[in-house]
């Protein structure tokens, strides 16, 4: 069911706007008893899941008793994460998500589907995980909060993926890491349909349809006069149907088509939000489509501190590198720890460039130029470059510099995805 569908690439909707809007929503859905709110962790600060769980929390009141943020495979947040995102939101409400050992297994997804939907690429079974706190019978309600924004892995973030990656399990996250990297991120970035969605939405119809989960999905995007992030659309309901027309929006939104490869394209990491590579990365994710051969991608991040936020990831970027699909489908194939850490290996595949342009690293004193150089990367020099391209000089898009260089800067890659047509792979 759709309770409410609103938006458009023009839309700014204010914070009266959501709160009139949501409010309509759970008044028209009646009282409950007991609430459970699964918004985004601060890697999603923008998704303005924030404010929405804090409107959750006048509307409901002490009937919502259990806040927990999807973290997935990230860090637990802090106190000062949980009071920035989250304003005025007891934090005796907050429970913390352990994806290697705080799940139940509710459903098998066969093999042969797994089959089917890769074009044969993978025969594996993938037990689909979710918290046990989900599955509590005295929850009447479970809120799903998120961003709906072009992601790497799936092809359009959120939905279920809240659901069996944010508060998932190991088993379903690393296959289903490894079908998107198997299947080929060109073809899934973008596309609200892939055989990545494809699984998800089979367990979720299969294991899942008798929770009560209500999902509250935005499209947001940043002003370009301003600068400010915006909310497009906001989409509620407990089906396909709402994450289409948010996926829709978020393609006409979030989806830059630029007219020309890039030779040059600067990128910063916002140290807020940005202190690995294991997210850093989407900077290669995100641009892989627009960025020409032998281009140089330039990454300014201050506060990169590791590789992966789990510390077993962690090891395995630093043993395996970002050395592209070849290198580690053999390493996965012959070392028994990426075959236990299958999104490991995944997202190994996604952060290289496969040997088509340069990725240079500029991280801050956290990160050594043996680290950043040992996994396969580039090393740069931040101050450097940041004398260079100073991000609070340029503008997002196309910049020419004072000597003529023309570069493209992208002030936060979370925010979209860029290709260029003949890239852009149907």
């Amino acid at each position: 069911m759709l309770w409410y569908s609103r938006g458009s690439k023009t839309d700014n909707l204010s914070a009266e706007d959501i709160r009139e809007a949501l409010y309509g929503v759970w008044r028209a859905m009646g009282p409950k008893r007991r609430v459970l709110a699964i918004p985004p962790d601060f890697t999603r600060l923008n998704s303005y899941a924030g404010p929405i769980t804090a409107m959750a929390n006048d509307w409901f009141g002490d009937a919502l008793t259990d806040i927990m943020p999807a973290l997935g495979t990230h860090s637990p947040m802090t106190d000062s994460q949980i009071e920035h995102m989250f304003p005025g939101v007891q934090k005796e409400k907050f429970r913390v998500h352990d994806w290697r050992n705080d799940v139940v297994t509710v459903g098998t997804v066969p093999s042969s589907y797994v089959s089917e939907v890769s074009e044969g690429k993978l025969d594996y079974s993938m037990g689909a995980q979710v918290n046990k706190l989900l599955l509590d019978p005295s929850f009447d309600l479970i809120l799903s909060i998120g961003q709906v924004v072009p992601h790497e892995v799936i092809g359009m973030a959120n939905y279920t993926k809240n659901i069996f990656v944010g508060v998932g399990g190991s088993d379903f996250i690393n296959k289903s890491h490894f079908i998107g990297a198997s299947y080929g991120m060109e073809r899934i970035m973008g596309r609200a349909s892939s055989p990545v969605r494809d699984v998800f939405e089979y367990a979720r119809v299969n294991f899942i349809k008798d929770l009560p989960i209500v999902y509250v999905l935005t499209v947001r995007a940043k002003n370009e006069q301003t600068g400010e992030m915006e909310t497009r659309g906001l989409f509620v309901g407990d089906d396909f149907e709402c994450f289409q027309k948010a996926a829709e929006l978020s393609l006409e939104t979030n989806f830059i088509m630029v007219d020309r490869e890039i030779d040059k394209c600067i990128v910063w990491l916002d140290p807020e939000e940005f202190k690995s590579t294991w997210l850093g990365n989407k900077a290669v994710y995100r641009t892989r489509m627009a960025l020409a051969d032998n281009a140089q991608l330039i990454i300014l991040a201050p506060a990169l501190k590791e590789f992966g936020e789990d510390r077993t990831i962690d090891t395995l970027i630093r043993k395996y590198g970002y050395k592209g699909t070849p290198h580690t489908l053999e390493a996965t194939s012959a070392n028994e720890d990426l075959k236990a850490n299958l999104g490991a290996s995944a997202h190994l595949i996604h952060g290289s460039s496969e040997g088509r342009f340069r990725i240079i690293y500029c991280p801050g004193q956290d990160m050594s130029r043996e680290e950043i150089e040992g996994v396969g990367f580039e090393w740069g020099d931040l101050d450097e470059m940041i004398r260079r391209y100073n991000p609070s000089a340029l503008s997002d898009g196309w910049n020419c510099m004072p000597d003529g260089e023309e570069i493209y800067y992208i002030s936060n890659p979370a925010l979209g995805l860029w290709a260029y047509p003949e890239r852009f792979k149907d």
